[in-house]
């Protein structure tokens, strides 16, 4: 596990200095611990609270296989983010945020594959068929939507998440990612507007060393979620080639027993029938064991089955919105999709007045596709419709 950050480290790196008094938000005001100079100075405590609660939700949603999107377009953060980002292999924007990027998802998926078609055209000998000039003219279109969509190639559907870097920069990005029910995660400054953020860090979001040391801490915690993720697969692979050889071996137990029972009758033609009662005695506790052993395994593995179900990936449920439902009984696939969406809304009201703008509509609809495995088909509803909703 990676080592927590401390209040020594973020003060050396410059993370409580915040903005001019006369700039701040009064939004802000629980997270500032004092004025100095005209300048906000930020609760260091708070923060390093707010960017624990902030890890465990990222390394949540990096364990249940969802994207998280980065977004840090001021010069003094890009390219501290993309260095970051890239060794977790999470997608990223650095260049100028496009508009409708997760509103208009569809179409900026046609833009990436417009890449992938000239990459295309350049193997197969299309390309040297052109003239100098469409030639010329396709290579500027390739270098220009590598330089703006390159870092979201991988990224075939709308993010789990949304990371950002200065909200009030990336402003467009925080009305989309609210408009579809993203989750955000957010370094937040004095004269920013907390309230529109899900997941908060109060930070100074201007020079490069608070931003680099924020940004250190939140990629560890993604590349703990994705570690975690790969072990499981690999206990639920190797779990499966160990279930057949498990299956071989139960008949053979069962004849050596069925051997042991057969035998105790020659036994008391020579012994004492006093000795061949006690000899009865274990054969008869091993061969009750044989019968109820498969009976008390059944039922783990079912409750395990039961809790196993990460809602998360149903399209407009972030992890506050999952707990919530978990906590109301409706922990599986087969019990949401069989949920009212009105008494859902009810639910998430009540455990919260930031989810009452949710629409779960749709929700009892990808928790019936969920629960039928019918994953590609999903995949595919999710990549069609906006952020879950029809």
């Amino acid at each position: 596990m990676a080592k927590k950050v401390e209040v020594k480290d973020l003060l050396e790196a410059g993370v409580h200095f915040g903005h001019l008094t006369r700039k701040w938000n009064p939004n802000m005001a629980p997270y500032i611990y004092m004025e100095r100079n005209g300048i906000h100075v930020i609760n260091l405590y708070k923060t390093v609270a707010k960017l624990d609660e902030a890890n465990e939700a990222l390394k949540k949603i990096a364990a249940s296989g969802r994207k998280i999107l980065f977004v840090a377009t001021k010069k003094q953060a890009k390219d501290i983010v993309a260095e970051k980002v890239a060794n977790v292999n999470m997608p990223y924007i650095t260049e100028r945020w496009p508009g409708g990027m997760l509103t208009n998802f569809v179409t900026i998926r046609k833009a990436v594959k417009k890449m992938a078609s000239i990459d295309r055209m350049k193997k197969d000998g299309t390309f040297l068929t052109l003239s100098k000039k469409e030639r010329l003219q396709v290579d500027r279109l390739r270098a220009k939507l590598e330089k703006n969509l390159g870092s979201i190639s991988e990224m075939t559907r709308l993010p789990g998440a949304i990371f950002i870097v200065d909200t009030m920069r990336e402003h467009i990005a925080v009305k989309e990612a609210q408009k579809l029910n993203i989750p955000i995660f957010a370094m937040v400054d004095t004269n920013s507007d907390p309230r529109d953020i899900d997941f908060l860090i109060p930070s100074n979001d201007d020079a490069s060393k608070s931003i680099e040391i924020i940004m250190q801490q939140v990629t560890n915690a993604v590349a703990e979620g994705l570690a975690e993720r790969k072990s499981e697969k690999q206990a639920e692979k190797e779990g499966a080639q160990e279930a057949p050889a498990a299956a071989k071996e139960a008949p053979a137990k069962e004849v050596k027993k069925k051997v042991v029972v057969e035998e105790t009758p020659a036994a008391e033609e020579t012994a004492v029938v006093e000795e061949a009662a006690v000899a009865a005695e274990p054969v008869s506790e091993a061969a009750a064991t044989v019968e109820e052993t498969p009976a008390k395994e059944e039922k783990p593995k079912k409750a395990e089955k039961a809790k196993a179900d990460d809602l998360t990936k149903i399209e407009g449920i972030g992890p506050k919105a999952a707990e919530a439902l978990v906590s109301a009984g409706l922990e599986t696939y087969v019990k949401l999709a069989q949920a009212d969406a009105d008494n859902m809304k009810e639910i998430l009201t009540k455990a919260s007045s930031r989810m009452a703008h949710l629409d779960p509509t749709s929700w009892a609809k990808q928790a019936q596709m969920a629960a039928d495995e019918k994953w590609d088909e999903l995949k595919e509803w999710q990549d069609k419709v906006k952020g879950g909703v029809e």
